[in-house]
């Protein structure tokens, strides 16, 4: 039996909160500081390429997973990966408008006509009337900043942006490489292993374990401009907190592991963590911890950075 979207969607909200989450809907910045997808219109060959930056990786073999993390992270073992581009940030509000102006592309959150935004207010899920990428809130809000990433996109979403710009969704496998920069880093955070260095918050994350907790002590309630914390030692940023980034894999336990079963062909990885609350604590931004969501959901604390293949 087919289960109306709505009311699909409506399910996933009170599941996915286990896992990640999103902001309130009173602001009305959408970035206030210290407080299956449509064809694309036009053909590929009929609009520009978005050129934005990307860091090379020449690929090898690395360690992936975690045996000290959550269940989901575990076990950790051996994969090799074939040199491949990624983007240095996730892609920005900016770079979407330009997809959306040169193709005509509707979202899954315009198609629904809502999108889910977490209310502080009530601690709960809501489906916020016209809520998409261009107005994180609603329309009776601000619209989202072009240089911050952008954000209630789903994976199907995110696949066609890629598939228009000439590249795809990386591979869970090739984020956790970009993270721990090839494989060479052993720090906990793609950073270092401090979320706090000297005073400084070195990513866009939620401060506190739970709803009630101040946040903007790390100079911005919602989502931060991409780059705006610095980057790791190969030149990645936003490699934690900020926003969860799509990956292509469909999300399943490693090799050894349980935490997955039974497969759902729907549900979709996801890498980095938000700036937002999750029960995962500091795993979430960490360079192994992981989390999955379904590929039609567009959340407020979820975007997306493209990769390609070298020839």
């Amino acid at each position: 039996m087919k289960i109306k979207a709505t009311v699909r969607r409506r399910f996933l909200f009170s599941w996915v909160v286990l896992f990640s989450a999103c902001t309130s809907n009173q602001p009305s910045e959408s970035t206030a500081k210290s407080e299956s997808s449509d064809a694309v219109v036009k053909s590929i060959s009929e609009v520009p390429i978005v050129e934005s930056r990307m860091v090379y990786f020449e690929g090898g073999d690395f360690m992936m997973g975690s045996d000290k993390g959550t269940p989901q992270e575990y076990p950790s073992h051996e994969v090799h990966v074939q040199a491949f581009e990624i983007d240095k940030y996730p892609v920005t509000v900016n770079e979407f408008r330009h997809f959306i102006e040169a193709t005509g592309y509707r979202t899954d959150a315009d198609k629904f006509g809502d999108s889910g935004v977490f209310d502080l207010n009530s601690s709960s899920w809501k489906l916020i009337p016209k809520a998409n990428w261009e107005y994180p809130f609603g329309p009776n809000h601000a619209k989202a900043e072009n240089n911050h990433p952008v954000t209630h996109v789903s994976w199907n979403d995110a696949v066609a942006y890629a598939s228009w710009a000439g590249k795809r969704l990386p591979t869970e496998a090739e984020w956790e490489f970009a993270a721990t920069c090839g494989g060479k880093s052993a720090t906990f955070f793609s950073w270092g292993d401090q979320l706090v260095v000297n005073g400084k918050y070195m990513a866009n994350v939620w401060q506190g374990s739970d709803f009630s907790t101040q946040q903007g002590e790390d100079g911005y309630v919602f989502t931060s401009p991409v780059g705006h914390y610095g980057e790791t030692s190969c030149g990645m940023s936003d490699m934690g907190g900020n926003v969860w980034n799509w990956c292509s894999d469909v999300y399943k336990p490693y090799p050894g592991g349980t935490v997955g079963n039974p497969l759902n062909a729907e549900l979709k990885s996801i890498r980095g963590g938000s700036f937002f609350f999750d029960q995962s604590g500091e795993h979430s931004y960490s360079v192994t911890g992981r989390s999955s969501n379904t590929s039609e959901t567009s959340l407020f604390n979820t975007g997306f950075r493209c990769a390609k293949n070298i020839d």
